[in-house]
């Protein structure tokens, strides 16, 4: 599994340099604006709860890759709640019939992030818990870029408005970095997985699609961000940024 990791890797600081992560760090934007992909990004991060809930997770298992996928996706399949709550302090929450709201979810502007979270599940479903763990640990490469970059997204939003964001912000972030699969006993495991040749073949292949997945999916999100305008916006919060 040790050249597995170290493509992911190698993968995750290609990722780093994408023009989504370019855009969360330009302080030139006011923060706020920076996470106005937070509606296109809403159909994965529902979804993703669903993956760790009904996918990856398979209990009870004597598998010793599987029982580390469980004790991840018990740690991570609730995340959705801090979104949630991210997006009423966005303001996100503007009056909308609940017909809108379902037109939107399954409009073309958010198809790309319907079709990762499918994209996803077509990889894992049913599939052998060591290409689980590929994926997982492709996913938790790029969510590691992504939520470090937020993190400092929110403190900046947070110094404006006096407002903690928990999945944007350092919350979520500190909470990933300290998962049990980050414990030495666990990356230690992982690492001395035996691989068949054909196995890390398969393997390394999906770590392709994982990143070329979220390459495609990030594209959109800051277009998304890019266009997007808040109602009742704050000029008074804008005009604090523009001091900064």
């Amino acid at each position: 599994m040790k050249e597995v990791l170290a493509y992911i890797e190698t993968k995750k600081q290609e990722f780093a340099k994408c023009e989504f992560i370019k855009f969360l760090q330009d302080k030139s934007i006011p923060p706020k604006q920076r996470l106005a992909f937070a509606p296109c990004f809403a159909p994965f991060v529902m979804g993703f709860g669903e993956l760790n809930q009904y996918v990856w997770r398979d209990e009870p298992t004597n598998d010793p890759i599987q029982a580390i996928i469980n004790q991840h996706t018990h740690e991570d399949d609730n995340h959705w709640i801090w979104f949630l709550e991210d997006c009423t302090k966005l303001g996100l929450d503007v009056s909308s019939t609940f017909t809108d709201v379902i037109r939107f979810l399954w409009s073309k502007e958010v198809k790309v992030s319907r079709q990762t979270f499918y994209e996803i599940y077509r990889c894992t479903y049913k599939a052998a818990p060591v290409h689980k763990l590929v994926v997982i640990e492709a996913i938790e490469a790029i969510a590691d870029i992504f939520l470090s970059t937020t993190a400092h997204v929110g403190k900046e939003l947070e110094l404006v408005s006096g407002v903690e964001y928990k999945y944007f912000g350092m919350h979520h972030f500190s909470i990933d970095a300290n998962h049990s699969m980050d414990s030495s006993q666990t990356e230690e495991f992982i690492a001395n997985i035996q691989l068949e040749k054909d196995v890390e073949k398969e393997a390394l292949e999906l770590v392709d699609e994982m990143f070329d997945l979220f390459s495609k999916f990030v594209d959109v999100l800051v277009n998304y961000a890019k266009t997007y305008k808040f109602k009742n916006s704050s000029s008074h919060e804008y005009a604090m940024q523009a001091i900064r």
